[in-house]
């Protein structure tokens, strides 16, 4: 029997980490976009009809809107809250910074800088919640030794022996045994070289990842790959404030490699499409963290943080990637895309994003217990 959040828990969970974290998300692009002078319209934490909202001293317009699924910011001369520009907006005047307060009259680096400033705003909390962590309690170090092997072991009947110091894998170099998960866990069933360091000789051996299917005390499952070793002598090594930035910035990359191998393993059909997570699923994981604790809350919330910025800087129109995409090209070509174009864009990747939200929703709800039983 697995332990079940409760749907009210769920429900609590999802606002407590999607709310905060689209709200500095949009404020990220807010106070850059104000810096720079540039007006802002309407700030919404949430899409379509007006929940509640007031209107400040400099005319925009602040509201919480009824599908709490994201949020934006409408800056003068948008068209809509996709920040599709109004066609009046493109061509000679774009890029002269006139100073109207229109976004798109801006000059190119300060909208860019305004549209990065949402995911970079989510990196920054991700950053922050991890070197905390690492401040109060230290980072985990373990040797790159191996110091045992699990009752199952792919390392093991490949011919790895306890004492082995893993030096590569696959021709990336290891230097502690957090490399070693790196490059293991989202490759299960692969075939890799490892070199290790045996009585003073060098030994490449071939090893095929384990395969295998890990369930949480929740129900959840994933399949991750191990090569079902132990390291030697694991410590945890207290840091100060330098250190504990420095590690947050290497978890953060960590998982960013890893969100992008996972995307990449969909595409090519070697992971299967129901590992997508939509908001239902963000939901269901919000309640179970909630309800282990604040700590385990808060490392789900820096997660989803760095997830949030990882998927707004793909370069898909209607998304922040896809306006610096579009910035990008206007740099290289001396001028804006043309309306038409840009309009083309912003319509399919809006069809796109709302094509792919409707597919995980769908997905989330089959793999719930009441729905798939």
């Amino acid at each position: 029997m697995f332990e079940s959040a409760p749907v009210w828990m769920w429900i609590i969970g999802f606002l407590l980490v999607l709310g905060p974290l689209v709200t500095v998300h949009e404020l990220g692009h807010y106070l850059v976009g104000r810096w720079f002078g540039v007006k802002a319209d309407a700030f919404s934490i949430g899409f379509g009809k007006e929940l509640a909202g007031w209107t400040d001293s400099r005319g925009t317009r602040w509201k919480l809107s009824a599908i709490p699924l994201g949020g934006y910011v409408q800056f003068k001369g948008d068209m809509n809250p996709a920040s599709m520009p109004d066609a009046t907006q493109l061509g000679s005047g774009a890029d002269a910074d006139v100073d109207d307060g229109s976004f798109h009259h801006a000059a190119l680096w300060k909208r860019a800088l305004i549209v990065f400033a949402g995911p970079a705003t989510n990196i920054l909390v991700t950053l922050i919640i991890f070197a905390s962590f690492n401040l109060a309690y230290g980072r985990f170090e373990a040797s790159n030794e191996i110091g045992g092997f699990a009752e199952i072991s792919a390392g093991r009947e490949a011919g790895l022996e306890v004492g082995d110091e893993i030096l590569a894998i696959d021709g990336d170099e290891v230097e502690s045994f957090n490399d070693i998960s790196r490059q293991v866990l989202m490759y299960p069933g692969k075939r890799v070289e490892v070199i290790v360091e045996r009585e003073g000789d060098n030994l490449t051996i071939p090893v095929t990842i384990g395969t295998f299917e890990e369930t949480d005390r929740f129900g959840n499952s994933s399949r991750v790959g191990r090569l079902g070793i132990y390291s030697g002598a694991p410590a945890i090594v207290p840091v100060g404030p330098v250190g504990a930035v420095t590690t947050a910035v290497d978890q953060s990359l960590g998982l960013v490699q890893m969100m992008a191998t996972g995307i990449g393993q969909i595409i090519t059909g070697d992971r299967s499409v129901q590992e997508l997570g939509g908001p239902i699923k963000i939901a269901k994981y919000s309640g179970e963290q909630l309800s282990l604790g604040v700590q385990a809350f808060v490392s789900f919330a820096a997660l989803i943080s760095l997830n949030l910025a990882f998927i707004n800087l793909l370069p898909i129109p209607a998304l922040d990637g896809g306006h610096l995409a579009f910035y990008a090209a206007e740099a290289v070509r001396r001028k804006p895309v043309g309306p038409r174009g840009q309009e083309l864009a912003y319509r399919t990747g809006v069809a796109l994003v709302l094509a792919l939200m409707l597919f995980v929703t769908v997905n989330d709800l089959v793999s719930l217990p009441f729905f798939s039983s």
